[in-house]
This record gives C-alpha cells, structure tokens and sequence, in this order.
C-alpha cells in the first residue's frame, strides 16, 4: 500500500472511495494544516517549474492558484483582496512583460 502523507483536495477520499480501495485518512489541526498548505505550495511550484507542456502548465498554475487561495482563506484573506493588491501593484510597480532584468545599481 503507497503511503502518501500529504495534504490533498478536499474530493479525493471519495474519489478513491469509488475505486473500492482501502484508506486512511486525518484532519489535520490548525497549525499543522497551515504548515502542510505550505509543503503543498512548495511542492506545486516544484510541478509547476517541471511543465513542458501548455496543458501541463494551466494545470499547474490552477493548482498553485488553489493553495495560494486556501493560505489566504486560512489567514482570512480573500481571493478580491489578492486580486486588488496584485492590481494595484502592477498599475505602481508594472508587471514582468517587458523582461527587464537589473544587474545592479549604482550606490550613493
């Protein structure tokens, strides 16, 4: 039997339940939940670093997108509230389309 040990979506345990397998499962408490969303957010990025493919990259970036989501909703934060400062700091600071990359900077 393949020991997981991981945080997984929320259908996951039913989905396996349709299969006719055996499981086991737990529901973690506060602090752990918060350190195993960040082992999961660790862990999408690393997939979403691997994608070769457009498909493979969507699919990656929705994962990302849904830890990132459940962080913010463990320290009350809404998805609007990420959206509103991500706006706010690409209309101050500018997004990443123009590629710039600084080497350094002069000191006073």
């Amino acid at each position: 039997m393949p020991t997981y040990n991981k945080l997984v979506r929320d259908r996951i345990p039913e989905i396996i339940q349709k299969t006719g397998k055996n499981f086991r499962r737990d529901v973690l408490d506060a602090r752990t939940y918060e350190k195993e969303l960040k082992v999961k957010l660790q862990e999408e990025v690393e997939e979403l670093l691997r994608a070769s493919t457009k498909e493979e990259l969507v699919e990656e970036m929705a994962d990302l997108m849904e830890v990132v989501y459940a962080l913010g909703q463990y320290a009350g934060v809404e998805p609007s509230e990420i959206e509103r400062v991500r706006e706010d700091k690409l209309a101050n600071r500018g997004g990443f389309k123009e590629r710039i990359f600084l080497i350094d900077v002069e000191d006073d």
